[in-house]
């Protein structure tokens, strides 16, 4: 099933079986990606949009010496491109972190969803809606918390997003980001991003290696990130 993982930990019980039906045939395409490749670039028209089934992906925005920000993480059950479906392009660029597979689903298709099920539509909005949640705290988050803090933030928003669709035990999970792509995230180098890393194995609170993370003390770690999961809408989690 494509979309095993799409709402899961947040409104799937509202996705009636007839719904994901018609989702799953709205699918014109599954596609294998390889990592580090830009798949929709901006100001690219588009008539698909695209659904995230397995990998990580990212949206970004490059400044004018070519330094990238990364202005959005995705995991597999996002949507990454929803809001292109009314506005027709994008206004920043669409990457792969890793291999990711993807389904690929007609703006056409979609049209034909909005008119003939309001229910679906309802959901596909609040996907959308989550999205703009997640951008308002990531500008609350760049703006006003320090080095650690952010960092901390963005560890236990990842950490959450990916309990909800069984890719974290609570403690344990693989995120496949370079501390690069970790600092472009987060609004500092990769160098301020290593220190950071060191400090909060200090504090006895996170540990990285390579790509599996620990989270030893996930209050503390919610605490120093001034974090609170409501703006993710997921089901209670323990």
């Amino acid at each position: 099933m494509v979309f095993a993982d799409f709402l899961r930990g947040r409104r799937r019980d509202l996705l009636s079986a007839q719904d994901l039906e018609a989702l799953e045939a709205a699918v014109a395409d599954v596609r294998n990606l390889p990592p580090r490749k830009t798949f929709i670039s901006r100001d690219q028209n588009i008539t698909t949009s695209t659904y995230l089934i397995e990998g990580v992906m990212c949206r970004y925005m490059d400044d004018r010496q070519g330094e990238r920000q990364l202005v959005a993480v995705h995991v597999a059950g996002d949507f990454v491109d929803l809001h292109g479906y009314p506005l027709g392009h994008l206004d920043h660029d669409l990457a792969t972190l890793t291999a990711c597979r993807v389904a690929l689903v007609p703006h056409v298709a979609l049209d034909h969803l909005v008119a003939t099920r309001p229910a679906l539509t309802k959901l596909l909005w609040f996907s959308t809606l989550l999205d703009a949640a997640m951008h308002r705290e990531w500008i609350f988050r760049l703006g006003r918390l320090d080095a650690i803090a952010r960092v901390s933030h963005f560890f236990c928003e990842t950490e959450a997003r990916l309990r909800a669709i069984g890719r974290s035990d609570g403690s344990h999970f693989v995120l496949p980001m370079t501390q690069a792509d970790l600092g472009e995230a987060c609004g500092i180098t990769s160098v301020h991003m290593n220190r950071m890393l060191r400090d909060l194995k200090d504090r006895n609170l996170l540990a990285m290696h390579r790509h599996d993370v620990e989270i030893r003390d996930r209050k503390g770690l919610a605490r120093l990130g001034e974090f609170d999961p409501a703006y993710l809408f997921l089901e209670e989690q323990n």
